[in-house]
């Protein structure tokens, strides 16, 4: 019979519950909701007035264009001088080669004939000649000295021509 009282008493508190919640609650939450909808927070500032730019005048467009290079008419002519690489010579083994990677080791005169003796990075000696070429820049063998190799190397310019620029492989100190 305990049991039984103890149900009734539950039902009727969980009828009391749920008759609280119903009208009240639920009116006022759709009154706050309502006024909050007709009644928006927050105020959009105005636009800035739009400054006023006056227009410069560029007289300058007849002048040369800071963004070009000058070349002078010494220089055309000097660029058109300028020895052109043979590109039908079958290339030598060292020119597969960074001149910076290569390093000279000994010269070698045999009669009148100097020759350098140069290491590759693979480890591989070659003799080389005046005439013989080295290095990725086209560098031609114009001097064997005691302990160095004069190049005469062909590269491009900024004008897009070819010119000639002396280099130096020389033997490492000891």
């Amino acid at each position: 019979m305990r049991r039984a009282s103890l149900r009734c008493v539950g039902a009727v508190l969980a009828l009391l519950v749920l008759a609280g919640c119903q009208d009240a609650d639920l009116d006022a939450l759709q009154a706050r909701l309502e006024t909050l909808r007709n009644k928006p927070r927050g105020e959009i500032a105005e636009l800035p007035e739009m400054p006023y730019y006056t227009v410069a005048a560029y007289h300058g467009a007849a002048r040369r264009s800071p963004f070009v290079a000058d070349v002078g008419e010494a220089e055309v002519a000097a660029v058109e001088q300028a020895p052109l690489p043979d590109a039908d010579r079958p290339r030598q083994p060292l020119e597969a080669y960074e001149l910076d990677d290569l390093e000279l080791v000994g010269t070698l005169s045999v009669g009148q004939t100097p020759s350098g003796l140069v290491r590759a990075p693979d480890g591989r000696i070659h003799r080389l000649f005046i005439g013989d070429y080295l290095g990725r820049d086209r560098g031609r063998v114009v001097g064997v000295g005691r302990r160095s190799l004069s190049l005469m190397e062909t590269v491009r310019d900024q004008q897009g021509g070819w010119t000639q620029r002396p280099q130096r492989l020389e033997m490492a100190k000891q």
